[in-house]
């Protein structure tokens, strides 16, 4: 199906493709959406008639009783009383009817609002790493909160009462028309004022809206990237220059706000006056035939009494408030409609990764990795046909092939392509060229969620989720037993530190692991690792680069014997910690230029033998 376009849904008051999207997520709530449209219905028909009870007492009793005093007072007293039980049994009536609507739209928008946020989140978990690398955290996180909450607002404050407003508006159009059409004419009289206002009020109404949204998500992006990069920030004493971008964003969504407020305040302003005009026209025709009969003759057939003038006043003002609540529902509906635009356009980008149908899952692993012809570009507009020249390609026409159980070490310049090597034996991203296999079948036939499972990775970068540290190790696999945990921790040399903590294993970390230095979340990740037990390993951008030298030396030895029996691919900076690889691939500008072990390679003397000794010669300057 594909998506409308957003620039087209803007310039709609209504767009009916999103609108019958939204409502596709009452389907599993039939009976609950059904109940509050029948509620809904039912206090339409109940809403006049507490003043058709009240007109009803003022012309039967109570003007009877003015013009003439003589009459039976008990009659009237007890006649007044039953039409003041019939008001409060109404009201009663009334009083229930909407605590069952409120309690039922309440529950039924809230589940609303789960299935939505549970949407886009599996969407988000779908998606291939390159639209994280596009969209920046903050606006996907306005995708997630503020923009569903506005359709949750829709369908809680306005949907429901739409279908009360409108039908109220005609129950109490059909009353006054029954009892007096000409005086219900002369109150229709500003409707089409009204509806050449509401015109007007659209699309400055929608285009505010999506601006607002617009704005919010960008002040949702700098808060996020200021709060996570606070320590940069801070040593490089960018504070005023943040707080300023800040401000910046800040006031655009400032004026944003104030501009769809604007709009608003003159929209709601303008009902209610259009409605206090009718009122005084009624008033005026109605005074006047009354002022007409009483000189001429009371009691003419048809005639506008005191309580027809009075339920009039009232239906005209009643009139007026539902068409008051639609303007409110439209206000609702003009942030639905800018949201969802925003949403939908989450729920349908295009799943780039995904498996195929009849996707294989690896049956008797071996570990046998293959790089055939490979050519990729991060950039998704580069195509197959893209010529070779071209400076966006990441990896050239690489030719790799990794025996099982084999240790292979990729070293090279900064952009030369080792990373993204390992990404596509993931398969995070797929070619553009050539083809990635293990055991000889291409990944892009192979299920996803197969592949990942023999697959461990520890990154130099390691994130920690918030929770304990044996969650984190575990990822909250219940599946794992604490035995393997504590092994998998004393194999990397973690354990002692572990039970060194408040609550051992149980201990919470903060976000990030903000309470944790760098070489213990790095040892937490080689552990992390074990415990999946993979049965390929990919070690990423020096994972031990940011450990002291006795941590690194324990996680050295840590890894050479969980290495036996797996096939590794590691990534290196530091010659040093690498050496004991069966093999070495040394890459440049996307191109391997040289493979070999670490012997053979400087006995060649080419690229590899050069890195080798400038390394050196720096740490000996360095001593």
């Amino acid at each position: 199906m594909t998506a409308p376009d957003p620039l087209d849904a803007a310039k709609k008051g209504f767009d009916v493709h999103l609108t019958r999207r939204i409502l596709s997520y009452l389907r599993p709530y039939r009976a609950l959406a059904l109940t509050a449209v029948v509620v809904a219905l039912l206090l339409a028909v109940l809403s006049p008639l507490p003043t058709l009870v009240l007109r009803h007492a003022i012309d039967a009793y109570l003007s009877p009783f003015e013009r003439n005093p003589g009459l039976n007072a008990e009659t009237l007293y007890r006649g007044l009383t039953l039409a003041a039980l019939g008001y409060m049994g109404l009201r009663v009536i009334e009083f229930v009817l909407n605590y069952v609507s409120t309690l039922a739209i309440g529950y039924l928008g809230q589940n609303v609002l789960r299935d939505i946020r549970s949407d886009v989140f599996g969407k988000l978990q779908r998606l291939h790493l390159a639209y994280f690398d596009q969209n920046p955290v903050g606006r996907l996180i306005t995708r997630v909160t503020s923009d569903v909450d506005a359709i949750n607002q829709f369908i809680t404050g306005g949907l429901v009462s739409m279908i009360t407003s409108s039908l109220l508006i005609l129950v109490y159009a059909g009353f006054m028309l029954r009892l007096n059409w000409k005086l219900a004419l002369i109150s229709f009289t500003v409707l089409p004022v009204l509806f050449f206002a509401t015109n007007f009020f659209r699309g400055k109404l929608r285009d505010a809206f999506r601006a607002t949204r617009i704005q919010q998500a960008i002040v949702n992006t700098r808060l996020n990237e200021n709060i996570t990069g606070m320590l940069t920030v801070q040593l490089f004493r960018r504070e005023a220059r943040t707080a300023l971008d800040f401000d910046h964003a800040n006031r655009n969504l400032l004026t944003a706000t104030v501009n769809s407020v604007y709009w608003f305040s003159l929209f709601m302003p303008t009902v209610a006056v259009l409605g206090q005009v009718a009122v005084a026209l009624v008033l005026y025709f109605a005074a006047r035939q009354i002022l007409g009969q009483d000189a001429v003759a009371s009691g003419v057939a048809g005639a506008v009494t005191v309580g027809t003038l009075f339920a009039f006043v009232q239906w005209t003002q009643q009139l007026f408030q539902p068409i008051q609540d639609l303007a409110d529902v439209f206000n609702n509906l003009q942030a639905a409609m800018a949201s969802s635009e925003r949403i939908f356009g989450v729920l349908d980008t295009e799943e780039e990764i995904t498996d195929k149908p009849d996707a294989r899952k690896l049956e008797h692993f071996e570990g046998r990795v293959d790089f055939e012809g490979v050519w990729f570009a991060y950039d998704q507009t580069v195509k197959a046909d893209t010529p070779d020249n071209d400076e966006r390609w990441i990896l050239r026409g690489i030719d790799l092939h990794i025996q099982p159980g084999e240790s292979v070490a990729l070293v090279g310049a900064t952009g030369a392509g080792k990373t993204s090597v390992t990404a596509l034996v993931s398969r995070f991203y797929d070619v553009q060229r050539g083809a990635v296999k293990v055991d000889g079948i291409d990944v892009r036939d192979l299920a996803q969620h197969d592949l990942r499972k023999h697959v461990g990775v520890v990154l130099q970068d390691v994130f920690l989720f918030a929770g304990t540290i044996e969650s984190n190790l575990t990822l909250n696999n219940p599946d794992i037993p604490h035995e393997r945990v504590v092994e998998a921790c004393r194999y990397v040399g973690v354990h002692d530190y572990i039970l060194s903590l408040p609550e051992g294993y149980d201990t919470e970390v903060r976000e990030r692991g903000a309470t944790l230095s760098t070489g213990q979340k790095q040892l937490l990740a080689f552990a992390r690792a074990l415990i999946q037990n993979p049965d390929i390993l990919l070690v990423l951008d020096e994972a031990t680069a940011n450990v002291d030298t006795e941590t690194e030396l324990r996680i050295q030895q840590a890894l050479e014997k969980v290495m036996l029996g797996r096939t590794s691919i590691i990534i290196a900076h530091r010659l040093s910690t690498i050496e004991h690889c069966d093999r070495i691939v040394v890459m440049r500008r996307g191109r391997i230029v040289e493979q070999g072990s670490h012997r053979e390679l400087l006995e060649k003397g080419g690229y590899y033998a050069r890195l080798h000794r400038l390394q050196y010669a720096q740490a000996e300057a360095a001593d």
